[in-house]
């Protein structure tokens, strides 16, 4: 990809194929992104009864976000900051239910989730071999057929499983005039369908290589992951001339960190351990909006994983019985 006349040039620690990814998310997202974002239905949960530790707002401390500030935009995580799970998980779902591809890699496609569930992070090598998969399953079909099915697996996986407080986070941010942007390792086709039907702006997520409308099976760059999603932020942040100071960002993971760090305004959403350490230490903000998560860490976690991994099996027999 040619060079983005819009981009200042500056020393860069990321590596050319993360910039390449983040460059290439930025102009895809600039392309298909909402003039006007419509409002996010209410919140299920009201913001109040949220649980929130990090510095108490003081009645000296300038209202956030700033209303009428055009200079300032929000970035979400996507996967367990804005919604439950691995959007890339349901979306496979949603795919085999579709006979994309057979039982065995939906049991794979399982598995992974449920170590996603239990552990609260993102593996890259998890992660790695779930988008592996995605893009065998995806070669040779059109862009335009993946994003009408997208729609309907949203509705069927993904719709109730947004977290409301996290939605009521992205509304103040669009009720203060600003726009909201998903930052994702997901298809960054399917990271814009959920932020259009979340209302948001739009999305930064993994661009796949298509050639007239059929994806080829390669990334540009690589997953919109770590390092690439804080060029991708970068990249917009410079292309829609926003001060990345007076900007926020939200994630539950600290392979986010570099994305977080860029902003003036860092949130750790569900943080697993490493970011909840890295956020006090910095005096971040931090939301959790999980149950019971203090339970899930002093559970038994074997038994969970294979009480996971049988609901798993289970959907896929099941599923796999409706065929016949």
């Amino acid at each position: 990809m040619a060079a983005l006349g819009w981009l200042p040039p500056r020393r860069r620690s990321a590596t050319a194929r993360s910039v390449l990814a983040g460059e290439a998310s930025a102009e895809a997202a600039r392309k298909t992104a909402l003039t006007e974002a419509p409002a996010l239905t209410e919140p299920e949960t009201e913001p109040e009864a949220l649980a929130e530790e990090g510095p108490e707002q003081t009645p000296d401390e300038p209202v956030f976000p700033v209303a009428g500030d055009d200079l300032a935009a929000a970035f979400f995580d996507l996967d367990n900051t804005v919604m439950q799970g691995a959007a890339i998980f349901h979306f496979g779902r949603g795919l085999y239910k579709r006979e994309f591809f057979r039982r065995r890699e939906l049991a794979r496609f399982a598995w992974q989730q449920a170590w996603f569930r239990l552990a609260g992070v993102e593996d890259p090598e998890h992660m790695q071999d779930a988008r592996d998969s995605a893009l065998s399953i995806v070669k040779g079909h059109k862009v335009s057929e993946l994003m009408a099915i997208g729609e309907e697996i949203y509705d069927e996986y993904m719709a109730e499983r947004i977290w409301p407080g996290t939605r009521a986070l992205a509304q103040a941010h669009l009720d203060a005039g600003q726009k909201v942007w998903l930052v994702t390792a997901a298809p960054v086709e399917t990271a814009t369908i959920i932020a259009r039907r979340l209302g948001l702006t739009g999305a930064l997520g993994t661009v796949a290589e298509s050639v007239d409308g059929i994806y080829t099976g390669r990334l540009v760059g690589e997953p919109l992951h770590g390092p690439a999603k804080a060029e991708a932020v970068r990249a917009l942040a410079a292309a829609e001339g926003l001060d990345l100071e007076r900007c926020a960002a939200y994630s539950d993971s600290h392979n986010d960190i570099p994305m977080l760090s860029l902003v003036g305004h860092p949130y750790a959403i569900n943080p697993d351990t490493k970011l909840r350490k890295h956020a006090r230490t910095n005096d971040w903000r931090l939301r959790d909006y999980r149950t019971g998560r203090k339970a899930v860490k002093v559970g038994v976690p074997a038994a969970a994983g294979v009480g996971a991994i049988a609901g798993g099996a289970a959907a896929a027999i099941a599923l796999h019985r409706r065929r016949k």
